[in-house]
């Protein structure tokens, strides 16, 4: 379901390795930020219905109802000056705020419900 770079992995297993055993990044989305959904992630234990993608020991979980928005998305993790940390890429969104922390879903059956926007558009949170 997720897919982990060669870089998310190091850094999971870097965050990870205090963490019970078994536990993993839960990814999940909520209503909220600049374009409707925003991605959360936290240190979890799997819980019963959860989708569990694992690679080279590392786990990353989702619950139910965020399957849907985060099928076939890629966790990744960027290093760079100007900004450091995991970074989801995901074909579900229409459109995500430059701050790459929300995204807005594509609508199922209708591209005309959600006219391309191009990636990284200015983010409308006051600064």
């Amino acid at each position: 379901m997720i897919l982990l770079t060669d870089s998310a992995v190091i850094h999971l297993r870097a965050l990870l390795a205090d963490a019970a055993s078994g536990s993993g990044l839960r990814l999940g989305v909520e209503r909220g930020g600049c374009a409707g959904l925003q991605y959360v992630m936290k240190v979890s234990a799997p819980a019963p219905g959860d989708s569990i993608s694992e690679r080279d020991g590392v786990r990353v979980l989702v619950d139910l109802a965020s399957s849907p928005y985060l099928k076939g998305c890629t966790l990744d993790y960027t290093d760079s000056l100007a900004d450091s940390g995991f970074k989801i890429l995901n074909p579900n969104a229409a459109r995500s705020c430059g701050c790459g922390t929300s995204f807005e879903p594509q609508s199922p059956g209708d591209p005309a419900a959600s006219p391309p926007v191009p990636d990284g558009e200015a983010c409308a949170t006051p600064a």
